[in-house]
């Protein structure tokens, strides 16, 4: 689903993010990405969503090199892949059901099969009630569950999150886990990047960890 392939990513005035990162991510399968503030972490998933590219290796998502994604084809890609971030990444003057639609209308479904869509993915999060609020009007983690209705409204089959729980009380952080969790148990592929170790172990699930660009993976 996922694979690395001797990837090192070098930023512009020498600051090497990664270095020589290799490891394969089954269909499926639900990982922890952890490391130290500048390990590496947000550089990894931003090559796997194109926002960056490889300085050497390939990176592999369903069988595609993404090396060899041209700038027009990268929308297309990017439908495969939902993200959720640790700030939301909402839109303030829309309402929850016009951020939830938006990747829909961006890829031109139509307005019944929106609202079909859009709604499903509320109920999947316990917010059918709040459709026609502002994301200002709702509490931190309820706009967190409105970042992952819109990450999985698309129905793709990898979802990305990082530091999705980053701001959220340690009761908040296990009802967002455990959507992670549901999702990965009906077939989604499920990255997530976390500071927290404790949450990490909790889930027994493989670990992969960063430092300082350099990869080491550990079993659940």
């Amino acid at each position: 689903m996922i694979r690395f392939d001797e990837v090192s990513k070098r930023y512009p005035g020498g600051k090497e993010a990664l270095i020589r990162v290799s490891f394969e991510l089954d269909a499926g399968e639900m990982v922890f990405l952890t490391g130290h503030s500048g390990a590496g972490k947000s550089t990894m998933m931003k090559l796997i969503i194109l926002m960056e590219r490889p300085s050497q290796g390939q990176v592999f998502l369903e069988g595609t090199n993404l090396n060899r994604v041209s700038r027009r084809q990268v929308p297309w890609v990017r439908r495969s892949v939902g993200v959720v971030f640790q700030n939301h990444q909402l839109l303030f003057d829309r309402t929850v059901f016009d951020n939830v639609a938006l990747p829909l209308a961006i890829a031109g479904f139509k307005h019944r099969e929106i609202g079909r869509r859009v709604r499903a993915a509320l109920s999947k999060v316990g917010l059918s009630d709040k459709e026609k609020q502002f994301p200002v009007t709702l509490s931190g983690g309820e706009q967190q569950r409105v970042g992952i209705a819109r990450a999985v409204v698309n129905k793709p089959p990898v979802l990305l999150a990082d530091e999705p729980t980053g701001n959220l009380d340690p009761e908040l952080s296990k009802e967002i886990m455990d959507l992670f969790h549901q999702f990965n148990q009906v077939g989604v592929t499920v990255m997530i990047a976390t500071h927290d170790l404790g949450l990490v172990s909790r889930m027994k699930r493989r670990e992969l960890k960063l430092d300082h660009g350099r990869l080491e993976e550990s079993a659940p």
